[in-house]
């Protein structure tokens, strides 16, 4: 099973809503809001105008952290398409 866990600090990360995030991952939304809520998850977010955005980067790495999320990860959302990225 490929390990997407980045390691790497990225200098000007993504910011996406939580709908968006959601999408991206292949969760609903209220899995992304618990994750939030987590004080121990990794999660970094920020709040705009009163809209939460989550750190691409950190939501991947919390997608893997467990393996359901990861089989989400894998089966719904990016996952799914990254063994036809190119190099």
């Amino acid at each position: 099973m490929p390990d997407f866990i980045i390691k790497k600090r990225i200098k000007n990360p993504i910011w996406v809503g939580i709908s968006e995030a959601a999408i991206l991952v292949g969760v609903q939304d209220k899995t992304i809001r618990r994750a939030i809520k987590e004080e121990d998850s990794g999660l970094k977010f920020q709040i705009i105008r009163d809209r939460y955005s989550v750190d691409l980067q950190s939501l991947i790495n919390y997608m893997n952290k467990n393996t359901k999320l990861r089989n989400k990860l894998l089966e719904n959302g990016l996952g799914q398409y990254v063994d036809k990225w190119a190099d």
